[in-house]
């Protein structure tokens, strides 16, 4: 089995940056695409942002591209979300989430380990 735990999260004012962090125990997934999604209230989850194995490739969600980043640390099994200029749509809970293919996905039912969840909220 495979445990996701996300940090980082917080509230900040429209503009601001964050850096979310999901650190994986268990099961190592240095060779599993990982991803972030959020959820917004009264909305559905959606796909942020997904990056494979190697970390070579990413693949971003339109609303966030070139603001948002995504990078992962293989020896500390850890994936990031650089998230820069934060706009209040941007409020929602982030899910780190992991699968055991190797490429990356933007669909959840493509991800096999899903995290708890961290509350990032935007003011304007």
């Amino acid at each position: 089995q495979v445990q996701l735990v996300e940090s980082g999260g917080g509230s900040v004012q429209a503009g601001a940056s964050l850096r979310l962090s999901c650190s994986a125990s268990g099961r190592t997934l240095s060779s599993g695409g990982m991803g972030w999604f959020r959820q917004a209230p009264g909305k559905e989850r959606e796909f942020v942002a997904t990056i494979t194995g190697s970390g070579a490739r990413t693949n971003y969600a339109d609303s966030v591209k070139g603001r948002f980043t995504i990078s992962r640390d293989n020896a500390k099994n850890t994936v990031y979300l650089q998230m820069n200029n934060l706009k209040p749509e941007d409020t929602a809970v982030y899910y780190c989430t992991a699968r055991v293919g190797y490429g990356s996905a933007v669909y959840q039912y493509e991800y096999d380990y899903w995290g708890q969840g961290t509350q990032v909220t935007v003011s304007s």
